[in-house]
């Protein structure tokens, strides 16, 4: 009968789909099965470069001074040898002078054009004043509520004399034990720091450096400046450079520390502008990425598309696959039981097909579900409890056995982004440092 036709059609389809969506997932499982790899330590060094901390700014009183502050007392680094440069972007409020007052250097950039709202220019704004100052050799990207840990200089130091031009740290939170969501939240972003960006060093993969704390040389950026367009600037710096032959590092013992979502606006704030955001340059990069890795054979390309890829496969999930499994079933269930005249198989054919359908999808989930919820979440509570913020294991036990549904959660909110176009400067609330 050709509806048995179509059944089979449609059967073929879903095997594609699920092989598409598995290829992420089997990428992130290897990152949790190889956890056990040792870090990368660069030597360390007595050479001391000139650090540029270079913090964009739009209306954040409440928590610059606390972070100037800290950076330019808290450093195991020698004083003369960094400063913080603060870009106060459009500000209405008392950035720049809070800035000045802690001492910081405070360029004030004025920029009527509502297409600018975006980190990427007061950032490109700085970028090009340390350049023309001429005197440092790497520039570290922070955001206004950012803290970092007193060796992070000396660590990011260590890697630039090492050759290293473009490196990440490990991200950790600064308020990661205040509430469910942000022991969530820390968990979600130590996840990639401790499992995938070790992971990646150590099978010698291009780090994702992207975020705060991103350590760009100076002489890459006199001969590449900071060639970005999208909202995800860092993003796309990144993979600007992987295309010209840079590769991103991950040096873990250097952390920064950010102020995470502490409610359910704020992780869909967020989260909508990271999906949309990511899928755009998705977008734009996918083939020239695939492009890249054929002409070079750099499987960093590889890993990179994978990883945008899942923002993609969120639209899949949510919408193919409710749809296409209501159908088999139903399909299925007048196959077998109904009376729905058959040709191709027998009824019974039909009826073991919901058994083994069941079966099948129960074994994944709960896979899925004891691996990435409560596996990465207990491993990290075990090993980066520190890192996280917590005083003892004990504080972030509940989150751990609770983190399967905030997955969900955080996979619904990137969804909305991925299917939206959000606002690209929305205020998220700010933990307010002393």
């Amino acid at each position: 009968m050709w509806y048995e036709i179509v059944f089979r059609v449609l059967s073929i389809l879903n095997y594609a789909v699920i092989i598409v969506i598995a290829l992420p997932i089997v990428l992130q499982v290897l990152y949790i099965l190889l956890a056990f790899v040792p870090k990368k330590v660069f030597p360390k060094s007595e050479r001391k470069g000139r650090i540029a901390y270079l913090i964009p700014a739009h209306d954040e009183e409440e928590v610059i001074g606390a972070t100037v502050r800290r950076l330019l007392s808290e450093q195991d680094y020698p004083r003369e040898l960094f400063d913080v440069i603060v870009v106060a972007h459009n500000c209405t409020d008392g950035t720049a002078r809070i800035a000045r007052e802690a001492g910081a250097i405070v360029l004030e950039l004025n920029d009527p054009d509502p297409a600018h709202r975006k980190a990427l220019y007061p950032l490109r704004h700085g970028i090009e004043h340390i350049l023309a100052e001429g005197k440092y050799d790497f520039v570290v990207h922070l955001d206004a509520d950012n803290g970092i840990n007193p060796a992070f200089s000396s660590l990011m130091n260590d890697a630039y004399q090492a050759g290293v031009d473009l490196a990440r740290p490990y991200e950790a939170a600064l308020n990661a034990t205040a509430n469910f969501y942000t022991k969530a939240s820390a968990m979600l972003y130590s996840f990639d720091s401790r499992y995938g960006s070790r992971v990646r060093e150590r099978l010698h993969l291009a780090a994702h450096v992207n975020g705060s704390g991103a350590m760009m040389s100076v002489r890459m950026l006199e001969k590449c400046g900071y060639d970005c367009e999208t909202v995800c600037d860092d993003a796309e710096f990144n993979l600007n450079r992987l295309y010209d032959g840079y590769k991103g590092h991950f040096v873990e013992d250097a952390v920064v520390y950010e102020d995470m979502p502490a409610s359910f606006h704020d992780t869909l704030v967020r989260n909508r502008r990271m999906g949309s955001s990511v899928l755009d340059l998705f977008k734009k990069n996918a083939f020239p990425m695939l492009g890249a890795f054929f002409r070079t054979g750099n499987f960093s390309f590889v890993e990179i598309f994978l990883l945008y890829m899942l923002n993609m496969l969120n639209v899949l999930i949510a919408v193919w696959m409710p749809l296409y499994y209501v159908y088999h079933f139903v399909f299925c269930a007048f196959a077998a039981y109904g009376g729905l005249e058959v040709t191709l198989y027998p009824a019974g054919y039909y009826a073991s097909m919901i058994r083994g359908t069941l079966i099948v999808a129960a074994c994944i989930l709960v896979g899925l579900f004891l691996l990435f919820g409560y596996g990465q979440a207990i491993g990290l509570v075990l090993t980066d409890y520190k890192k996280l913020g917590a005083k003892n294991r004990r504080e972030l036990l509940p989150t751990a056995f609770l983190f399967p549904l905030f997955l969900i959660l955080y996979a619904v909110t990137l969804l909305a982004g991925t299917m939206s176009k959000p606002k690209t400067w929305e205020k998220l609330n700010r933990t307010k440092q002393e």
